[in-house]
């Protein structure tokens, strides 16, 4: 009786065994599982104008706020009129960005000239006293010569606008753009000097 009761199991066993080696080997169903690269959002471009030092366009993430953009162009310059936005608002794909200026400190564009390429930037005109310094021609004394500027930040300014460099600067504002020189500097400086 035990012999058959042993010779039960094992046939049972062989045949769950066999069944298992069935599923085991039989072809999946199905197509093949293939990954795709995470989708990544296009960048958004944003126009900002204004009371900045570096007017221009920008691309960023979604999701951009208003403070975003500010810091991507310079920051404010300090006739801007903050209380006039709101740096927490969302900005859009194409949206012009315009920082404002505080009432009675808006630049004046001096008529007469009309050459202007569309990209300069507006700046107050300087007392006509004044003889303005060339921030392209300058030597090392005359920019040593300007307020906040000495003569280590003027050798920065030279070797900044070093044709193996950067070339000569586009706008006044650009000279912010070497190191050393920020908004407060620049402030102290604008209406001292220009570029031909």
């Amino acid at each position: 009786m035990k012999n058959a009761l042993y010779i039960l199991l094992g046939v049972m066993a062989g045949f769950v065994l066999a069944g298992v080696l069935v599923f085991v080997s039989r072809a999946p169903s199905g197509s093949p599982i293939t990954l795709q690269p995470a989708p990544t959002d296009a960048p958004i471009a944003i126009h900002v104008i204004g009371a900045v030092p570096r007017p221009g366009l920008y691309e960023f993430p979604e999701g951009v706020r208003v403070q975003d953009a500010i810091d991507a162009a310079g920051g404010l310059l300090a006739e801007a009129n903050v209380d006039a936005l709101n740096l927490a608002a969302l900005l859009e794909d194409g949206q012009q960005l315009n920082i404002p200026y505080k009432a009675g400190s808006e630049p004046v564009v001096d008529p007469f000239a009309l050459d202007l390429p569309s990209s300069a930037t507006a700046t107050p005109l300087a007392n006509p006293d004044i003889e303005l310094i060339d921030i392209n021609t300058a030597t090392l004394e005359e920019l040593d010569s300007l307020p906040g500027i000495g003569p280590t930040t003027a050798q920065k300014i030279l070797e900044y606008r070093a044709p193996d460099a950067n070339g000569p600067f586009a706008t006044i504002e650009d000279i912010m753009n070497v190191s050393g020189i920020g908004p407060s500097t620049f402030e102290d400086i604008k209406d001292l000097i220009t570029v031909n």
